[in-house]
């Protein structure tokens, strides 16, 4: 079977589907091919169910890319603000949680339903459980070859994601195919993951597998304060998924729990209102007691507070807020929530998301040189790139 249309948009994602909702809207005829069985897997599972959809303070400085700049006329063109207002015309209840993070009162799903119904509204076509086998670009346009037949296009929008969660059916299709068509493809790395301990150092923390706290990790002069998790493979939590995306194999990250707190002057006044009391106890009125009681057995420290000397009290504090941690790597794609680096945001025009040296072919979300921190920064660029490519396909 041919098909013939204005558009294809390879990927029913957030990106994808965005796009072809905006070239529908233009009155471009539209068809979205995935061989997934079912689309925006990824908005389903995000935000435990109820999908993180965006941040109301996303802004260029809120994403990581080799070109800073590029996401800039995507972002301003189609802010959190546009989104929001798609949201509300389909009533669906939503709340902000801490940090500007916007979640679904009900479920992610509804806002995969929205995006659909938005689809057929404009017409586009969706074939899902569809294999490409290829990908050529004629005199006319593009040719994608599938197990459904050829669909043939002017335009061509990738829109298939990165690397990250590959059992959900996450694969470097557009990277192939960005390589395919002579563009360059940056290194790519897990973004937004738990980062692991080597096996004697997580020997040493395994006790505290399972313990949250509020903490501030630094990775030169990056700092993110959110929640911090030891698990059984090593360091996990917002705010360890945040510095992730910085870090880099053989570096060292600065941990710093309770950051809001001053604990050598807690300390210190702990010793003069009660010496009696050890310092495991005066630390665990701050921190989870397993904390504080691994904190003061790897510093050796004993007795009650009357009888340690202040220099004591300071490296306690110290271990808790200035420890410093060389992870060993990452969990890597299998839990990562985005892909790092991608398609060289060099190769593409920022206004319309089109390659410059293939004309009618964009590329678009996350398979883009442009990562966002975690909290919905990077369904906003899925949104605001997936509308700048619907907007001129």
């Amino acid at each position: 079977m041919q098909h013939k249309s204005d558009v294809i948009v390879i990927g029913a994602g957030a990106a994808g589907m965005m796009a072809a909702i905006r070239a529908g809207k233009r009155g471009r005829s539209v068809v979205v091919i995935d061989h997934a069985k079912a689309p925006g897997e990824k908005i389903r599972i995000s935000g435990g169910g109820r999908c993180n959809f965006t941040n109301i303070h996303a802004e260029p400085k809120n994403f990581l890319s080799a070109n800073p700049h590029f996401c800039k006329s995507a972002l301003a063109r189609f802010t959190p603000a546009d989104f929001i207002a798609m949201v509300d015309r389909h009533g669906i209840a939503w709340h902000e949680k801490a940090l500007g993070q916007l979640f679904c009162d009900d479920s992610a799903k509804d806002i995969i339903r929205m995006l659909l119904d938005e689809m057929r509204a404009v017409g586009a076509g969706l074939h899902l459980g569809t294999e490409i086998s290829g990908v050529d670009r004629r005199e006319a346009g593009f040719r994608v070859s599938t197990g459904e037949g050829v669909f043939e296009a002017s335009s061509l929008i990738v829109a298939t994601g990165g690397k990250s969660i590959p059992k959900m059916g996450a694969t470097g299709f557009a990277y192939r195919l960005a390589e395919q068509f002579g563009l360059a493809v940056l290194e790519t790395r897990p973004g937004l993951v738990p980062l692991t301990l080597d096996p004697g150092l997580l020997e040493t923390v395994a006790p505290l597998a399972g313990i949250s706290a509020p903490a501030e990790i630094r990775h030169g002069k990056t700092a993110f304060r959110e929640a911090l998790l030891f698990t059984h493979r090593g360091l996990s939590g917002p705010a360890i998924l945040q510095i992730s995306s910085y870090w880099r194999e053989g570096d060292e990250i600065v941990v710093a729990v309770e950051p809001d707190v001053e604990i050598s002057a807690h300390l210190k006044t702990a010793k003069q209102l009660n010496g009696r009391q050890s310092a495991q106890t005066a630390l665990g009125d701050i921190l989870p007691k397993r904390l504080a009681q691994f904190l003061v057995e790897r510093e050796r420290i004993a007795g009650n507070m009357a009888d340690l000397p202040d220099k004591a009290l300071q490296r306690l504090a110290a271990s808790a807020q200035n420890w410093i941690v060389k992870p060993s790597g990452s969990e890597g794609y299998r839990t990562a929530e985005v892909t790092l680096g991608g398609i060289d945001t060099a190769a593409l025009d920022s206004r319309s998301m089109e390659t410059k040296t293939v004309p009618g072919l964009y590329f678009v979300g996350e398979c883009v040189d442009v990562t966002g921190w975690l909290g919905g920064y990077n369904f906003q660029w899925a949104w605001a790139s997936g509308f700048a490519a619907g907007e001129y396909a």
